[in-house]
Protein backbone atom coordinates (compact mmCIF):
# COMPACT_ATOMS: atom_id res chain seq x y z
CA UNK A 1 0.00 0.00 0.00
CA UNK A 2 0.99 3.21 -0.79
CA UNK A 3 0.93 6.76 1.53
CA UNK A 4 0.91 9.99 -0.14
CA UNK A 5 0.71 13.74 1.53
CA UNK A 6 -2.92 14.49 2.42
CA UNK A 7 -3.95 17.98 1.95
CA UNK A 8 -4.22 19.68 5.56
CA UNK A 9 -7.93 21.11 5.72
CA UNK A 10 -7.22 24.34 7.75
CA UNK A 11 -9.61 26.03 10.39
CA UNK A 12 -12.73 25.37 11.43
CA UNK A 13 -16.03 24.34 8.81
CA UNK A 14 -19.17 25.62 9.93
CA UNK A 15 -22.11 23.26 9.55
CA UNK A 16 -25.41 23.21 9.50
CA UNK A 17 -26.19 19.37 11.33
CA UNK A 18 -24.33 17.65 14.76
CA UNK A 19 -25.48 15.18 16.44
CA UNK A 20 -26.30 15.13 20.39
CA UNK A 21 -27.91 14.06 23.04
CA UNK A 22 -31.10 15.08 25.32
CA UNK A 23 -30.33 15.85 29.30
CA UNK A 24 -31.57 14.03 32.64
CA UNK A 25 -32.63 10.50 33.71
CA UNK A 26 -36.02 9.86 34.77
CA UNK A 27 -39.29 8.21 34.19
CA UNK A 28 -39.89 9.87 30.45
CA UNK A 29 -43.31 11.05 32.16
CA UNK A 30 -44.56 13.32 34.29
CA UNK A 31 -43.59 17.46 34.21
CA UNK A 32 -39.92 18.21 34.77
CA UNK A 33 -39.40 20.07 38.00
CA UNK A 34 -38.60 23.77 38.07
CA UNK A 35 -34.55 24.31 37.73
CA UNK A 36 -32.51 25.36 40.22
CA UNK A 37 -29.88 27.68 40.77
CA UNK A 38 -30.89 30.58 38.06
CA UNK A 39 -28.52 33.55 38.19
CA UNK A 40 -28.49 36.33 35.95
CA UNK A 41 -25.30 38.45 35.74
CA UNK A 42 -25.05 41.82 32.79
CA UNK A 43 -22.00 40.54 30.27
CA UNK A 44 -21.93 44.24 29.15
CA UNK A 45 -24.64 47.09 28.16
CA UNK A 46 -26.72 45.00 25.77
CA UNK A 47 -26.20 41.54 26.74
CA UNK A 48 -26.90 39.61 30.67
CA UNK A 49 -25.52 36.03 30.76
CA UNK A 50 -28.45 33.71 32.28
CA UNK A 51 -27.25 30.08 34.09
CA UNK A 52 -28.61 27.44 36.37
CA UNK A 53 -28.45 23.84 37.33
CA UNK A 54 -29.81 21.26 35.34
CA UNK A 55 -33.59 20.19 36.51
CA UNK A 56 -33.40 16.50 38.53
CA UNK A 57 -35.55 14.38 39.94
CA UNK A 58 -38.20 14.62 37.34
CA UNK A 59 -38.46 13.21 33.83
CA UNK A 60 -36.15 13.38 31.34
CA UNK A 61 -35.41 16.77 30.20
CA UNK A 62 -35.30 17.71 26.16
CA UNK A 63 -34.46 21.28 26.02
CA UNK A 64 -34.91 24.70 28.27
CA UNK A 65 -36.61 27.73 27.75
CA UNK A 66 -35.57 31.03 29.00
CA UNK A 67 -37.65 33.99 29.37
CA UNK A 68 -36.82 37.68 29.66
CA UNK A 69 -39.98 39.63 31.36
CA UNK A 70 -42.39 36.74 31.04
CA UNK A 71 -41.69 36.37 26.71
CA UNK A 72 -39.50 33.68 25.90
CA UNK A 73 -36.12 34.31 24.29
CA UNK A 74 -34.14 31.52 24.24
CA UNK A 75 -34.13 27.76 23.92
CA UNK A 76 -31.47 25.03 24.53
CA UNK A 77 -31.20 21.92 24.39
CA UNK A 78 -31.08 19.90 27.55
CA UNK A 79 -27.11 19.79 27.78
CA UNK A 80 -26.49 23.64 28.22
CA UNK A 81 -27.33 25.24 31.15
CA UNK A 82 -25.80 28.85 30.33
CA UNK A 83 -26.83 31.41 27.52
CA UNK A 84 -26.24 35.21 26.33
CA UNK A 85 -29.34 36.99 26.13
CA UNK A 86 -28.70 39.94 23.98
CA UNK A 87 -29.55 43.10 22.06
CA UNK A 88 -31.01 44.17 25.37
CA UNK A 89 -31.82 48.16 26.21
CA UNK A 90 -28.82 50.11 28.73
CA UNK A 91 -29.98 50.77 31.86
CA UNK A 92 -32.47 49.05 31.56
CA UNK A 93 -33.72 45.96 34.75
CA UNK A 94 -34.95 42.61 33.20
CA UNK A 95 -36.55 39.64 35.21
CA UNK A 96 -35.43 36.10 33.58
CA UNK A 97 -36.79 32.45 34.64
CA UNK A 98 -35.91 29.02 33.03
CA UNK A 99 -38.10 26.40 32.50
CA UNK A 100 -37.54 22.74 31.52
CA UNK A 101 -39.32 20.96 28.89
CA UNK A 102 -39.72 17.26 28.86
CA UNK A 103 -39.09 14.80 25.94
CA UNK A 104 -42.40 13.95 26.28
CA UNK A 105 -43.38 17.54 25.31
CA UNK A 106 -44.08 18.66 28.97
CA UNK A 107 -43.54 22.26 29.96
CA UNK A 108 -42.38 22.52 33.59
CA UNK A 109 -42.97 25.41 36.54
CA UNK A 110 -40.72 28.70 35.88
CA UNK A 111 -37.78 29.01 38.36
CA UNK A 112 -37.33 31.47 41.12
CA UNK A 113 -37.41 35.21 39.28
CA UNK A 114 -33.96 36.53 39.02
CA UNK A 115 -32.89 39.97 38.06
CA UNK A 116 -30.40 41.61 36.02
CA UNK A 117 -29.40 45.69 35.24
CA UNK A 118 -27.33 46.59 32.08
CA UNK A 119 -25.24 49.32 32.35
CA UNK A 120 -25.42 52.49 30.90
CA UNK A 121 -24.54 52.67 27.44
CA UNK A 122 -20.67 53.95 26.74
CA UNK A 123 -20.32 56.34 23.97
CA UNK A 124 -16.68 55.89 21.61
CA UNK A 125 -15.10 53.32 24.13
CA UNK A 126 -12.38 51.02 22.57
CA UNK A 127 -10.22 50.71 25.71
CA UNK A 128 -10.33 47.59 27.05
CA UNK A 129 -10.10 46.51 30.47
CA UNK A 130 -6.32 45.82 31.99
CA UNK A 131 -5.66 41.72 32.63
CA UNK A 132 -6.82 40.43 35.32
CA UNK A 133 -4.53 39.04 37.98
CA UNK A 134 -2.90 35.45 38.36
CA UNK A 135 -6.08 33.47 39.48
CA UNK A 136 -5.68 31.00 42.65
CA UNK A 137 -7.98 28.33 43.06
CA UNK A 138 -8.31 24.86 44.67
CA UNK A 139 -10.75 21.74 44.18
CA UNK A 140 -14.29 22.01 45.51
CA UNK A 141 -15.13 17.83 45.40
CA UNK A 142 -14.35 16.02 42.30
CA UNK A 143 -16.92 18.24 40.03
CA UNK A 144 -16.00 21.86 40.85
CA UNK A 145 -13.16 23.93 41.47
CA UNK A 146 -13.44 27.48 43.32
CA UNK A 147 -11.24 30.16 41.62
CA UNK A 148 -10.14 33.96 42.81
CA UNK A 149 -8.25 36.66 41.08
CA UNK A 150 -6.94 39.94 41.08
CA UNK A 151 -9.57 42.83 39.68
CA UNK A 152 -9.18 44.80 36.92
CA UNK A 153 -9.34 48.39 35.71
CA UNK A 154 -10.99 50.09 33.33
CA UNK A 155 -11.50 53.67 32.80
CA UNK A 156 -15.12 53.31 32.56
CA UNK A 157 -15.57 50.54 34.72
CA UNK A 158 -15.57 46.80 33.87
CA UNK A 159 -18.91 44.80 33.89
CA UNK A 160 -18.36 41.60 34.28
CA UNK A 161 -15.96 38.44 34.42
CA UNK A 162 -15.59 35.23 31.93
CA UNK A 163 -14.17 32.43 33.06
CA UNK A 164 -12.45 30.54 30.42
CA UNK A 165 -11.14 26.53 30.52
CA UNK A 166 -8.48 26.49 27.67
CA UNK A 167 -10.22 28.90 25.09
CA UNK A 168 -13.92 27.79 25.80
CA UNK A 169 -15.88 30.31 27.74
CA UNK A 170 -17.55 28.32 30.47
CA UNK A 171 -18.79 30.89 33.24
CA UNK A 172 -19.40 34.61 33.94
CA UNK A 173 -19.57 36.36 37.48
CA UNK A 174 -20.47 40.28 37.45
CA UNK A 175 -17.88 42.67 37.46
CA UNK A 176 -17.93 43.39 41.56
CA UNK A 177 -16.65 39.93 42.03
CA UNK A 178 -13.66 38.46 42.16
CA UNK A 179 -14.54 34.84 42.71
CA UNK A 180 -16.31 31.84 41.19
CA UNK A 181 -16.88 28.33 41.88
CA UNK A 182 -17.13 26.43 38.41
CA UNK A 183 -19.40 23.20 38.78
CA UNK A 184 -19.89 20.19 36.12
CA UNK A 185 -16.28 19.35 35.81
CA UNK A 186 -15.19 15.52 35.33
CA UNK A 187 -13.27 14.03 38.03
CA UNK A 188 -9.56 13.08 37.89
CA UNK A 189 -9.49 15.89 34.86
CA UNK A 190 -6.42 18.63 34.69
CA UNK A 191 -8.01 21.94 33.63
CA UNK A 192 -6.55 25.18 32.89
CA UNK A 193 -8.51 28.34 33.88
CA UNK A 194 -8.03 31.60 32.45
CA UNK A 195 -10.15 35.08 33.85
CA UNK A 196 -10.91 37.73 31.43
CA UNK A 197 -12.78 41.30 31.90
CA UNK A 198 -15.38 43.06 29.60
CA UNK A 199 -16.82 46.58 30.20
CA UNK A 200 -20.18 48.16 29.20
CA UNK A 201 -19.24 48.29 25.53
CA UNK A 202 -18.36 44.71 25.61
CA UNK A 203 -14.43 45.77 25.23
CA UNK A 204 -12.88 42.08 26.60
CA UNK A 205 -9.50 42.00 28.23
CA UNK A 206 -6.66 40.43 27.56
CA UNK A 207 -6.32 36.85 29.21
CA UNK A 208 -4.90 36.20 32.91
CA UNK A 209 -1.94 33.88 33.38
CA UNK A 210 -3.24 30.67 33.12
CA UNK A 211 -4.50 28.60 36.50
CA UNK A 212 -3.62 24.79 36.61
CA UNK A 213 -6.00 22.47 38.51
CA UNK A 214 -6.71 18.97 38.87
CA UNK A 215 -9.63 17.56 39.85
CA UNK A 216 -9.52 14.48 42.41
CA UNK A 217 -10.54 11.23 41.09
CA UNK A 218 -13.80 9.76 41.62
CA UNK A 219 -17.21 8.26 40.10
CA UNK A 220 -16.70 8.70 36.35
CA UNK A 221 -12.95 9.62 35.50
CA UNK A 222 -12.78 10.16 31.86
CA UNK A 223 -15.17 7.99 30.73
CA UNK A 224 -16.96 7.74 27.98
CA UNK A 225 -15.64 10.94 26.31
CA UNK A 226 -14.83 9.68 23.01
CA UNK A 227 -17.30 9.27 20.14
CA UNK A 228 -18.72 5.80 19.62
CA UNK A 229 -19.94 3.57 16.19
CA UNK A 230 -17.32 5.52 14.53
CA UNK A 231 -16.60 4.62 10.75
CA UNK A 232 -14.38 5.50 8.16
CA UNK A 233 -14.75 4.49 4.22
CA UNK A 234 -13.96 6.49 0.77
CA UNK A 235 -16.07 7.09 -2.22
CA UNK A 236 -14.62 9.25 -5.59
CA UNK A 237 -16.07 11.97 -7.31
CA UNK A 238 -14.96 13.91 -9.84
CA UNK A 239 -11.77 12.24 -10.40
CA UNK A 240 -10.81 12.69 -6.70
CA UNK A 241 -10.99 10.72 -3.55
CA UNK A 242 -12.98 11.96 -0.35
CA UNK A 243 -13.14 10.53 3.54
CA UNK A 244 -16.52 9.60 4.59
CA UNK A 245 -16.49 9.62 8.27
CA UNK A 246 -19.91 8.81 10.70
CA UNK A 247 -20.03 8.82 14.23
CA UNK A 248 -21.82 8.88 17.57
CA UNK A 249 -21.04 12.17 20.03
CA UNK A 250 -20.24 10.93 23.46
CA UNK A 251 -23.11 10.73 26.31
CA UNK A 252 -22.16 13.55 28.16
CA UNK A 253 -23.93 16.33 30.04
CA UNK A 254 -23.90 18.78 27.28
CA UNK A 255 -23.99 19.35 23.67
CA UNK A 256 -20.72 18.81 21.64
CA UNK A 257 -20.34 21.31 19.01
CA UNK A 258 -16.95 20.77 17.99
CA UNK A 259 -14.50 18.02 16.86
CA UNK A 260 -10.88 17.57 15.77
CA UNK A 261 -10.51 15.06 13.40
CA UNK A 262 -6.29 13.06 13.76
CA UNK A 263 -5.89 11.38 10.17
CA UNK A 264 -2.71 9.38 10.03
CA UNK A 265 -1.58 10.46 13.66
CA UNK A 266 -1.97 14.41 13.37
CA UNK A 267 -4.79 16.82 13.80
CA UNK A 268 -5.69 17.67 10.44
CA UNK A 269 -8.83 19.47 11.24
CA UNK A 270 -11.44 20.96 13.52
CA UNK A 271 -15.01 20.61 12.97
CA UNK A 272 -17.85 23.10 14.07
CA UNK A 273 -21.36 22.60 14.09
CA UNK A 274 -24.12 25.26 13.76
CA UNK A 275 -27.78 25.44 13.43
CA UNK A 276 -30.23 22.29 14.55
CA UNK A 277 -28.73 19.34 16.18
CA UNK A 278 -30.22 16.10 15.73
CA UNK A 279 -30.13 13.25 17.61
CA UNK A 280 -28.52 10.74 15.27
CA UNK A 281 -25.43 10.01 13.24
CA UNK A 282 -23.38 12.50 12.30
CA UNK A 283 -21.43 12.74 9.10
CA UNK A 284 -18.29 14.26 7.19
CA UNK A 285 -16.39 14.34 4.52
CA UNK A 286 -13.22 15.70 3.15
CA UNK A 287 -11.27 15.54 0.24
CA UNK A 288 -8.05 13.32 0.70
CA UNK A 289 -6.41 13.52 -2.78
CA UNK A 290 -6.52 11.76 -6.32
CA UNK A 291 -4.54 8.66 -5.77
CA UNK A 292 -5.80 5.61 -5.64
CA UNK A 293 -4.58 3.01 -3.59
CA UNK A 294 -3.19 5.24 -0.55
CA UNK A 295 -4.23 4.27 2.73
CA UNK A 296 -4.90 6.64 5.45
CA UNK A 297 -5.46 5.92 9.42
CA UNK A 298 -8.19 7.85 10.89
CA UNK A 299 -9.61 8.59 14.84
CA UNK A 300 -11.47 11.80 16.28
CA UNK A 301 -12.53 13.19 19.08
CA UNK A 302 -14.65 15.55 20.54
CA UNK A 303 -14.65 18.72 22.71
CA UNK A 304 -16.76 18.28 26.01
CA UNK A 305 -18.64 21.28 27.23
CA UNK A 306 -15.82 22.03 30.20
CA UNK A 307 -13.54 22.94 27.37
CA UNK A 308 -11.10 19.90 27.45
CA UNK A 309 -11.26 17.36 24.70
CA UNK A 310 -12.45 13.85 25.44
CA UNK A 311 -10.58 10.41 24.49
CA UNK A 312 -9.99 9.20 20.74
CA UNK A 313 -12.60 7.36 19.44
CA UNK A 314 -11.21 4.06 17.60
CA UNK A 315 -9.29 3.98 15.07
CA UNK A 316 -10.12 3.17 11.05
CA UNK A 317 -7.95 2.59 8.48
CA UNK A 318 -9.13 3.00 4.73
CA UNK A 319 -7.63 3.10 1.40
CA UNK A 320 -8.77 5.08 -1.74
CA UNK A 321 -10.36 2.74 -4.16
CA UNK A 322 -11.31 0.02 -2.63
Amino acid sequence: MRRAPVPVICGSVLLLASCAWGGGHGDGGGVPPAPLGVTAVAGSATSVHVMWNRAEGGPDVASYEVYRDGAKVKEVRAGEHMVDVVRLAPSTSYVFTVRARSTEGALGPASREVRATTPAAVAADDRAPSRPGHPTGKAVGNRAVQLAWARSTDDRGVTSYDIYQGDSKIHSVSGGQTAAVVTGLRPGTRYSFTVRARDAADNLSAASPALALTTPHGSGDAQGTAPTRFRATTHRADGAYYLDLAWVAPDVDGVVTEYRIHLDGQPATSLVWGGTVPRSTATYSFYVGRDSGVSHRVRIQAKLPDGTWGGLSAERTVTTGR
